[in-house]
């Protein structure tokens, strides 16, 4: 390669790593796998290292992690948190082994652990209590997360037998059976899902609300001491210490030779599935402290450790069936059946075919032979076709027009390549709906949450949301955890959300980009429900905030037998249709409000339900259109903006004046 053509390749690989590492580190959502992510850091590596007049100090190469996020405290790290070198194959290894021998000529011996993933934390300790945790960052700088680090579990808060200074780096992770069980949950809310444990830890400990990462249920394991007024002469005896000073220590092997090292690897990466948390390798360690002190650290990485990346495995398998799957949220997810192979320690019959547009581009079709690797670790998925051995006669898939749980059609998503079932009444989407109608931006149903409405559900009482309304409180106490009072409650609730009104009850059911604003919005346009059903969609795109999209969606959902038929049942259970939504008068009509800061007079709801009583609209963010931004205390970057674009700024006080 020419210097010239070098030296693009290298500044267009930064721009790329840098990218992903922005991705990774700061926003918590990486669109590559790590192996990925490893391999252009070490094309780039590579191409440095021959042509070093084109490398720069800041090169992705010669620093560690992302930055530090401005919502978060910066601590700086008494002991910098360095990374790893990566390695990718067994040569790799022997030849780190190679090095070690080189530079220490004397008896040495070395540690394997499997490499969790998770984030990386340091965790300082003043008299065996805990005193601050702070993400890596950039290695030398992190995040004051201590708050947040307060609410996991399997962290100490005081420890045993502790020297008076302590400083411990482990991994903040999120079991894989949490991860499954908060995106069931998340599926049946309508929430986002996660996208995998490691970025379901690190953006549960990056929430500014403690709550929030309490809700997540996360993890701690510790695989080393940073800082420490104690001594010690071993790796191994600090893991040791750290186990009986109350920590969860990460596994380890000791071993004398590197050949014994790379067969517990292979042993670590074969039975991966075995261990409660995800990991992205293992990491062989020189175990004396004395040594590793001598063989030192380069700019980023230390000479006395690797990390060894396993590799996405792929294997080959016949595609027996392609099967249809009807989510919770109505989405058809088409799967493959396959002959079954052995993937990543476990036995795989199955892998997603996600959506139609993949099965286009892949054109996978059954009897194919396909090539099957777990995304992420995680989910098996096909990710090409063995087309020399497609037999005669194969047909290319096609998605059914239908749904095959209730029948009802089923269209594309006009944002995305889903495809999903318009079904209001559909059996897969049961839980999901009654949830959501019981919500509180919908019927506000107090004390039914997903646990009672999966109850509900278990034991036959409702299929449907109208079938709330016909609850009697002693089929309902006979519940698990239920009891008569708390039936008697809930069947109060319920009889109370009849008069929720027009709004709310056009929330309430799920109609694609329908939700509490425009429900208030068509509540003030039409006096009741009935009216908004004979409404065509040019009429209801003369509403403003009601577009071509939201409108024909509104006009599907009403013409379809099922929710023609919830409807009338809703009715005859006594349900008011009518709007409970007036305007007092339009002084604010045509003005749109910004809030922003805390507010100590009203809620954020109240606030916004008196703009919209007035006729205002209230919006997420400040523009030229906007006419007032309302700022609490500690008022952000909304306020800064507000002022550069001379918007009118206004107190409560002043809020209060204008509709009082």
């Amino acid at each position: 390669m020419e210097a010239n053509e070098a030296k693009k390749r290298i500044e267009a690989l930064k721009a790329e790593v840098e990218e992903h590492s922005r991705r990774y580190y700061d926003e918590d959502a990486p669109t590559i796998s790590d192996f990925e992510y490893d391999k252009l850091i070490h094309t780039l590596m590579d191409l440095e290292d021959a042509f070093p007049q084109f490398r720069t100090p800041d090169s992705p190469t010669q620093h560690v992690g992302g930055k530090v996020s401005s919502k978060f405290d910066p601590v700086r790290h008494e002991v910098p948190l360095e990374s790893l070198m990566d390695v990718f194959s067994h040569e790799d290894l022997f030849a780190f082994g190679s090095r070690v021998n080189d530079a220490i000529a004397e008896e040495k011996t070395f540690v394997v652990e499997p490499k969790v993933d998770g984030l990386s934390i340091a965790i300082e300790y003043r008299n065996g209590k805990f005193y601050r945790g702070a993400t890596r960052g950039d290695g030398q700088t992190g995040e004051d997360v201590t708050e947040n680090l307060r609410t996991i579990r399997s962290l100490p808060q005081e420890l045993r037998n502790a020297p008076e200074r302590l400083i411990v780096r482990g991994e903040v992770y999120m079991a894989k059976d949490t991860f499954e069980r908060l995106n069931s949950r998340y599926e049946v809310e309508g929430k986002p899902l996660l996208a995998n444990p490691r970025n379901g830890a690190a953006g549960s400990l990056r929430q500014k609300d403690a709550k929030v990462t309490a809700e997540r249920c996360l993890d701690l394991i510790v695989y080393n001491i940073q800082f420490s007024t104690a001594q010690y002469k071993s790796h191994t005896e600090t893991l040791d210490a750290l186990t009986a000073m109350g920590f969860d220590v990460v596994p380890y092997k000791h071993y004398d030779n590197i050949r014994d090292c790379v067969e517990q690897i292979e042993w670590i990466g074969e039975h991966r599935d075995e261990f409660s948390y995800e990991m992205d390798g293992a990491v062989i360690k020189v175990n004396d402290l004395a040594q590793r002190s001598r063989l030192g650290s380069t700019t980023k990485v230390p000479r006395w450790a690797v990390a060894y990346k396993y590799p996405p495995e792929k294997k080959c398998s016949r595609v027996v069936n392609i099967v249809v799957q009807v989510g919770r949220t109505g989405v058809l997810t088409p799967k493959a059946v396959i002959e079954p192979i052995r993937l990543a320690g476990t036995t795989v019959s199955n892998a997603t075919l996600h959506n139609q547009d993949f099965i286009d581009k892949l054109d996978v079709r059954i009897g194919d032979t396909v090539w099957v690797q777990k995304a992420g670790e995680i989910i098996p998925e096909v990710v090409a076709v063995e087309f020399s051995a497609r037999p005669e006669g194969t047909q290319p898939f096609k998605l059914p027009e239908v749904c095959s749980e209730c029948g009802s059609p089923v269209v594309r998503d006009a944002d995305g390549a889903a495809m999903r079932c318009t079904g209001a009444e559909c059996p897969a989407q049961r839980l999901r709906n009654i949830t959501h109608f019981a919500s509180k931006d919908a019927m506000d149903i107090e004390g039914l949450g997903p646990a009672v409405v999966e109850s509900l559900v278990n034991a036959g009482l409702v299929k449907n949301c109208a079938d709330i309304y016909y609850l009697d409180a002693q089929s309902v106490a006979q519940l698990d955890r239920m009891g008569k009072k708390s039936a008697e409650n809930l069947i109060a609730a319920i009889e109370k959300s009849k008069q929720q009104g027009f709004s709310r009850l056009l929330a309430a059911f799920g109609i694609r980009q329908v939700g509490v604003k425009a429900g208030k919005v068509l509540a003030k346009r039409y006096s009741n429900l009935d009216e908004l059903m004979q409404a065509s969609v040019e009429e209801l795109m003369t509403i403003d905030d009601i577009g071509p999209v939201t409108a024909q969606y509104l006009a599907d959902w009403f013409a379809a037998p099922q929710s023609r038929h919830q409807l009338a049942l809703l009715r005859d259970a006594g349900v008011s249709f009518e709007s409970t939504e007036e305007v007092a008068d339009a002084r604010f009509a045509g003005k749109t409000f910004v809030l922003t800061g805390t507010l100590s007079r009203y809620t954020r709801d109240e606030a916004t339900d008196v703009i919209e009583r007035f006729g205002g609209k209230v919006s997420g963010s400040v523009s030229k259109k906007t006419s007032y931004v309302l700022a609490g205390e500690a008022a952000g970057s909304k306020l800064t903006k507000a002022q550069e674009l001379g918007i009118a700024v206004i107190s409560e006080d002043e809020f209060g004046a204008m509709i009082e």
